[in-house]
């Protein structure tokens, strides 16, 4: 694929910029559709299919932040001069074409085609039906901005598949894909892995833990639980599971002050048997798939450990190797912790709210990568790379 010029994908960049600011009536009658055609049953994903004003203000600082990044593509990596005079240098380029599978949020059809736009490669774009008309408008916005920079519209491409449209395209594609992100649930990530011919660079479940270790501090505590839960339930950094190590001073009341502050605010609980002795009013978790699961509404589950080993034991085994916190006064704990617990972002006396590119300084993200190749955490601009050998010779032979 031609490598373009960063001015002029800059340009591009500031011309959706325009059309999104001057458009405004245009997208938020186009959602307007699609949420009044939504049931309100899934009330995370109607949550996240919602565009206002506000909404359109974080997309067009989304598009300016990665207009403002050095353009990712011919950095170069390493460079060496061989005994012999052969040099090598190892240079970033593009992926190639990209195809990201995703449900009900407009503003990934602006973060994930930004990005890989920026970085040189084309996209695909599976929204889900239930932001059709959104996603479509968008769509149209980046062919405007495409076209009136001297582009064709094959950079930025909307998919509108059923299942089995989508399973035939991945099995035999319009062209060929070089990489391909689900953003979704696990029944979404295995169709694709089943289907797909090319690499698969998962966007897994949340089902984030937090751990309350002795040394905690308990106003801090139930600060950055009730952000982590409550703050955005649709978020896929939203907080599932809180594990109380059973020497907290006072764990009875803690355990009891916990629960009475999380029904305040609606979280239904779930609690395991250990904690039923204490919170003997609350359900106890079924079985253990409740542990595997990613809620995104106001449920909890709450669960009492012996030890730190115990707590990272039962992260590694359950959590969606995303985000997960522990709450401790104790450096040498939070590093054991941190080191150990196998997800993509570890925290001390932090929300795990903040697993997102723009809280993490990355900027605009194409997911939340929970795989450990190529890149793990948020896939920023500078993730949508592969790289690429460059060995100049003068008739060198190897012998």
């Amino acid at each position: 694929m031609k490598l373009l010029k960063t001015d002029l994908k800059n340009n591009v960049l500031q011309s959706m910029i325009n059309l999104m600011d001057t458009n405004r009536a245009e997208l938020l009658s186009a959602n307007k559709k699609d949420l009044e055609a939504f049931s309100k049953d899934d009330q995370a994903m109607y949550d996240r299919l919602i565009v206002d004003d506000k909404k359109i203000d974080s997309m067009i600082t989304s598009v300016r932040e990665v207009m403002q990044q050095e353009d990712p593509i011919g950095q170069t990596i390493s460079h060496r001069v061989l005994d012999d005079g052969l040099e090598i240098t190892n240079k970033t380029a593009p992926f190639g074409t990209i195809m990201i599978i995703y449900e009900s949020r407009p503003d990934v059809t602006i973060e994930a085609a930004v990005l890989a736009f920026k970085a040189n490669n084309k996209i695909f774009l599976k929204g889900g039906k239930e932001a059709i008309h959104s996603n479509k408008i968008l769509v149209d916005f980046w062919h405007r901005a495409l076209n009136e920079n001297g582009l064709d519209n094959s950079y930025i491409q909307l998919l509108t598949l059923n299942r089995q449209e989508t399973q035939d395209f991945l099995k035999n594609p319009s062209e060929k894909l070089d990489l391909i992100v689900p953003r979704g649930g696990e029944r979404l990530i295995q169709f694709v892995k089943e289907h797909a011919r090319c690499a698969v660079l998962v966007s897994g479940r949340g089902n984030n833990f937090l751990f309350v270790d002795k040394t905690a501090d308990w106003d801090k505590t139930i600060k950055v639980i009730l952000n982590a839960k409550t703050d955005k339930i649709s978020a896929c950094n939203a907080l599932d599971k809180i594990l109380i190590a059973k020497d907290v001073p006072d764990y009875e009341a803690k355990l009891k002050d916990l629960e009475a502050i999380l029904k305040a605010k609606g979280v239904e609980l779930l609690v395991d048997s250990e904690t039923q002795k204490i919170l003997k009013d609350e359900p106890i978790i079924p079985n253990d798939d409740v542990w595997h699961e990613e809620f995104l509404a106001l449920k909890c589950c709450i669960g009492t450990v012996d030890s730190l080993d115990d707590a990272i034991e039962k992260i590694n085994i359950y959590s969606g190797g995303h985000s997960a916190t522990i709450m401790t006064n104790s450096k040498e704990k939070a590093i054991q912790f941190m080191e150990n617990v196998d997800c993509a972002a570890v925290y001390q006396n932090a929300s795990t709210r903040f697993t997102d590119g723009g809280k993490m300084g990355v900027g605009a993200e194409l997911a939340i990568s929970t795989d450990k190749l190529h890149h793990r955490g948020p896939l920023g601009l500078k993730e949508l790379v592969t790289n690429k050998y460059y060995i100049f010779g003068d008739g060198h032979i190897r012998e």
